[in-house]
C-alpha cells in the first residue's frame, strides 16, 4: 500500500531556485527599465519577486526570502521595491489590459 510513502519536498516537475534566478536574470537581460517588486508570503504562496519593464511586461518567480531578493536586486543593479508600500506601477496595469484586448479579438 502506497498510503504512507513520504512524498519529496520538491516535486519533480518543479523548478529550482537557480532556474527561478536564471529566468529572472533572462528577463532582465532581455529587457529594459526593469524594476523588482517584492510580494510577501502568503498562505497559498511563498515570498515572490515580480520583474516589471518599461512597457509594463512582468513575469513573477518565487525567491527564497525578502532579504535574498533584495540583495540579488541589488547585484543585478536594479531597483527594488516593497509592493505592500507602493504597490503595482500603472504600466503594469496598462499591459494587463492590452493583452486582455489582444485576447479578446
Amino acid at each position: 500500500m502506497a498510503w504512507f510513502r513520504r512524498r519529496s519536498a520538491t516535486p519533480a516537475g518543479r523548478p529550482t531556485v537557480q532556474d527561478d534566478f536564471a529566468h529572472l536574470e533572462q528577463f532582465i537581460a532581455s529587457r529594459r527599465g526593469v524594476e523588482a517588486y517584492l510580494e510577501p508570503k502568503t498562505t497559498v504562496t511563498d515570498v515572490t519577486v515580480m520583474l516589471i519593464a518599461h512597457d509594463g511586461e512582468w513575469t513573477r518567480r518565487r525567491v527564497p526570502s525578502v532579504a535574498a531578493a533584495r540583495a540579488w536586486g541589488n547585484r543585478q543593479g536594479i531597483p527594488v521595491y516593497d509592493v505592500a508600500l507602493t504597490g503595482y506601477p500603472q504600466r503594469k496595469r496598462d499591459y494587463d489590459e492590452r493583452r486582455k484586448q489582444a485576447d479578446q479579438s
